[in-house]
């Protein structure tokens, strides 16, 4: 169990307990998904789904609020 001076990007996602993952509607039933779970500290962690017990990814708020706004403005459109 990791506490809030501990969290870092590539650590175990099983490391991250008490920590409620949530994924998009928009996610499909097979399994592709990446999943979000904000952390103690207010970092956002993230991994995929089909791998729950392999790594996350740990972004500070201003990281991920900067990510969701290119989304919203297409930016990565390309990508789908």
């Amino acid at each position: 169990m990791a506490d809030q001076n501990e969290f870092h990007n590539g650590m175990s996602a099983t490391d991250l307990t008490g920590v409620a993952w949530r994924k998009s509607s928009y996610s499909g039933a097979v399994g592709n998904c990446v999943e979000v779970a904000r952390l103690a500290n207010g970092d956002v962690a993230v991994r995929n789904s089909r791998f729950p017990d392999g790594p996350a990814l740990v972004y500070t708020p201003a990281e991920i609020a900067a990510f969701v706004d290119g989304a919203r403005d297409g930016e990565f459109d390309d990508l789908a």
